[in-house]
């Protein structure tokens, strides 16, 4: 525990704070950060899809201008991971548990219960589930995580800064990242990763216990959600003991194969010729509606406005939360690339499979829907395996899901611990294995309390309320960025041209 830094010590007491907070006073938790959460959601989404829609066109920039081919890293730098790799590392830590979670539950829900302007039921209600979507699942989420990946990885590999958020805001504020402002800024970074990863820790340990609920006679129960955090809270610890090179590159190998295996079953057995169909019709109305979706905010509407703060504000706030953890594993395993190449591939690839994923599940679970109904009756967190069991295999389908489930939360929590870690050890790449299980205990003692105090809404509620604040620090980071790499392009030129001239 030599190279921790206060980083550690402060967010670490406010975790356990929050823990023992939700420990004896559940409620007084699930209200005030309720509270927290409708405030900021009704006096700030026009900010959320303002600077989200922001970050995706920064990203478009970056690709399309000069600078597209400058390195992450030294001019000679060679990627460290293969594409097939990589990608795989980049999708597991960036949905992972989710994609499982709401790959049938999100399609049937908009289609059925609750279309975003449709009637529900009807063909226009099925268009517009599915590219609502995308659109939440798409590239508005990697711009996202691309944003924090591309700071981080340039300042780091570039210009050899440590690998903390607080170094990244340098060439604006100077010497200030190197006191309490810098601590500020880190702290905020690390207490919204915790939130972030333990909420979607909360929705996997759901939905495992969702599908042993569904195929078994075992109950629907926090007390079983806890045991199943318990275990993999034991398994994600040996695959961080074993280190970035072995635990979490296998697992994310092992869970793009079973993504894979999951996916191409489904596809055959399912209405295939369905979900091509409107895999190819919505992907138009998805980049045809693209610039209204991401600014639609309807004012003059309170039941579109609601659902607009439930859905597609909780997304971009979700999306923020997880970007400090996400976009530093990316960054980290990102070295060599340039950037052009970079945020090609994080932006479009990770959101096509996805795009293919909801058409397939989402599709398949609507085809149930219209031929007999009942699906959009069940838990959220059961739809996924109720559309497995109309279909061949389905009892294969449901043991794939849950053990993809299973590797999915070991891959996050694991990588997590691992950027936990450098970021409470002064951006040590090799943080202690202590730190890595102290941050692993709290990350799991988080998603049990959150899941305790009120369930998938307790979880909702504290992730918007934690990404809020590091959203101003992403706006930061951008500018910084700009700034770094303006002058570092300048200079390059300049060297350029006194090569050219001295050659002449």
């Amino acid at each position: 525990m030599k190279k921790v830094t206060s980083v550690f010590w402060v967010t670490l007491a406010i975790a356990l704070f929050s823990v023992v907070w939700g420990s004896v006073a559940p409620k007084n938790l699930e209200s005030i950060t309720g509270s927290i959460q409708s405030y900021i959601s009704v006096h700030f989404g026009w900010y959320y899809l303002l600077i989200v829609t922001g970050f995706v066109i920064f990203c478009l920039y970056m690709i399309f201008s000069p600078y597209g081919k400058m390195k992450l890293g030294k001019p000679t730098d060679k990627p460290d991971y293969n594409y097939a790799t990589w990608f795989a590392m980049l999708f597991s830590a960036g949905m992972g548990i989710g994609l499982v979670f709401w790959g049938a539950a999100e399609p049937i829900y908009f289609y059925a219960n609750n279309a975003p302007t449709a009637e529900t039921g009807t063909a226009a209600a099925l268009n517009e589930s599915m590219r609502f979507v995308y659109f939440h699942w798409g590239v508005h989420a990697w711009g996202i995580y691309a944003i924090v990946a591309l700071v981080l990885a340039y300042f780091k590999f570039r210009r050899g800064a440590p690998a903390l958020i607080s170094s990244t805001l340098e060439p604006l504020f100077g010497d200030k990242m190197n006191g309490p402002w810098g601590k500020v800024v880190d702290i905020i970074a690390v207490f919204a990763t915790i939130v972030g990863v333990a909420t979607t820790l909360g929705f996997g340990a759901a939905q495992i216990n969702g599908g042993l609920t569904f195929l078994t006679p075992l109950e629907d129960s926090f007390g079983v959600q806890l045991a199943i955090i318990g275990v993999v809270t034991v398994l994600f610890m040996i695959s961080a003991y074993t280190g970035l090179s072995k635990g979490i590159r296998y697992l994310s190998n092992t869970n793009m194969i079973l993504a894979i295996a999951l996916l191409a079953i489904m596809l055959v057995v399912g209405p295939t010729l369905f979900i091509m169909n409107m895999f190819t019709d919505t992907i138009g109305a998805y980049l045809q509606n693209l610039p209204t979706m991401s600014f639609r905010l309807a004012p003059n509407s309170e039941e579109n406005r609601t659902w607009i703060n439930n859905w597609t504000v909780f997304y971009w706030a979700w999306w923020i939360a997880w970007s400090p953890f996400v976009g530093i594993f990316i960054a980290r395993v990102s070295k060599g690339r340039t950037i052009r190449e970079f945020l090609s591939g994080v932006l479009l690839v990770p959101s096509a499979v996805g795009f293919l994923w909801f058409s397939t599940f989402g599709s398949s679970a609507i085809q149930v829907q219209q031929d007999q109904g009942g699906l959009s009756d069940l838990a959220t967190e059961q739809v996924m395996f109720g559309t497995f069991d109309n279909y061949p295999l389905g009892l294969i389908l449901s043991i794939i899901a849950m053990v993809l489930i299973g590797t999915f939360f070991i891959t996050s929590a694991d990588s997590a611990t691992f950027v936990l870690g450098m970021q409470t050890t002064n951006g040590s790449l090799t943080p202690p294995t202590m730190v890595k299980f102290v941050w692993g205990i709290v990350q799991s003692s988080m998603a049990a309390v959150l899941l305790y105090s009120g369930g998938l809404q307790a979880l909702q509620n504290a992730l918007i309320s934690a990404a809020f604040p590091f959203s101003f620090i992403m706006i930061l980071m951008v500018v910084s960025l700009y700034k770094a790499i303006r002058a570092d392009k300048i200079a390059l030129d300049r060297g350029k041209d006194k090569e050219e001239k001295t050659s002449a």
